[in-house]
């Protein structure tokens, strides 16, 4: 088939920023052209995380702050595209998750800000977003979506591999030989290390680790945050701030624990709720890659060597793609799919009725 070009746009639930990809699509081949990373100003970022508790006049906070979204998604696709020297009538669709600032798929919804006719006009692109809510409609979890993508992109036959996905959330993906693809959220990812570095080292995150590292783990604090019982339901599985805020955090907190090893402790549990995920639910993996800011944090990529022996640990760089940028390319990915009638869901891991086709397309 014809060579044909995606931008993927993702803004996670750490809320650092918008990562986009420039994406070739061809016959049996997916080529990250060119990448940009662009950062949300501290008022966007504070209003994104403000906006995710219930408060006053939410419905015109919600549109402004989708307004003011699609502006930085529209400036950062343009300083994608200049970058790599492509015009936008290149480009056939943009795919735009939006920012989650609800998910509560329970109720039958999940709500990723963005004003996509906004960002088609700004563009000149047309625009597929609204990716999760034909998947939850089908009875699914909406989440994770990247299992799909993770299915095309990095089976190896003979191979069993697990691809983690640490994020804000942390999700991974079960690729055993000659069996269906399956996926589930594991837990917090960096959302609780980058929330607890902010408020106690006024950065935007604990830059590899090193914060953590200086730190001890909290046996007792350790016990009680995994005694969630999100840890122990069942996949198909998603959770968000919903679950695992700074509120619930604060909550599990005497008020005595040195900053730095309540960093410990998070980055543990991040590492320890992935490791008994794949120790429950995956077998026995021969390999493990890391994709996702996590992938950089080498106290969370040490404990998940030392807890998985005889899995070869590593990031996803060694499988062809940068650890930084696989989920924006997973939603070119998904617009691609989306514009060619094809699914995007995998129902092993959202627990959707079956296959859909993903998106809500917005004309250039």
């Amino acid at each position: 088939m014809p060579a044909e070009l995606y931008v993927g746009l993702m803004s996670g639930t750490s809320l650092d920023g918008v990562d986009a990809a420039l994406v070739e699509f061809s016959t049996n081949t997916v080529r990250s052209v060119a990448t940009h990373f662009a950062p949300y100003p501290d008022d966007v970022r504070a209003e994104a995380l403000a906006i995710q508790t219930p408060g006053n006049d939410e419905l015109q906070r919600a549109a402004m702050l989708a307004n003011r979204l699609a502006d930085i998604y529209a400036a950062t696709v343009n300083e994608l595209l200049a970058a790599a020297a492509t015009p936008a009538g290149a480009v056939r669709a943009i795919g735009c998750h939006g920012q989650t600032v609800r998910h509560a798929p329970a109720n039958g919804y999940t709500l990723q800000l963005n004003n996509a006719a906004r960002l088609a006009e700004k563009t000149g692109i047309a625009v597929v977003a609204d990716f999760r809510s034909r998947d939850i409609a089908a009875g699914g979890q909406g989440a994770p979506l990247v299992p799909a993508f993770h299915d095309a992109s990095f089976r190896e036959p003979g191979r069993h591999r697990v691809i983690v996905n640490i994020g804000g959330i942390a999700n991974l993906t079960d690729l055993a030989p000659g069996k269906p693809a399956v996926g589930f959220d594991c837990g917090p990812g960096n959302m609780l290390l980058d929330a607890w570095a902010a408020r106690h080292l006024g950065t935007a995150y604990d830059q590899g680790g090193h914060w953590a590292k200086q730190g001890q783990v909290l046996p007792a604090l350790l016990a009680r945050l995994r005694s969630h019982p999100f840890f122990t339901a069942s996949p198909p599985k998603s959770c968000g701030r919903e679950e695992f805020g700074s509120t619930w955090l604060d909550s599990q907190l005497d008020g005595c624990e040195a900053s730095a090893d309540v960093q410990a402790t998070l980055a543990a549990l991040t590492a320890t709720t992935i490791i008994e995920a794949v120790a429950k639910w995956c077998g026995n993996p021969a390999e493990l890659f890391v994709c996702g800011g996590g992938a950089h944090n080498d106290s969370i990529m040490e404990a998940l060597a030392t807890g998985l022996p005889g899995v070869t640990v590593g990031i996803t760089d060694a499988l062809g793609l940068p650890a930084d940028w696989v989920e924006a390319v997973a939603f070119a990915w998904l617009a691609y799919r989306t514009l060619h009638g094809l699914p995007g869901n995998l129902p092993e891991a959202t627990g959707a009725r079956g296959l859909r086709v993903l998106g809500a397309i917005y004309p250039a």
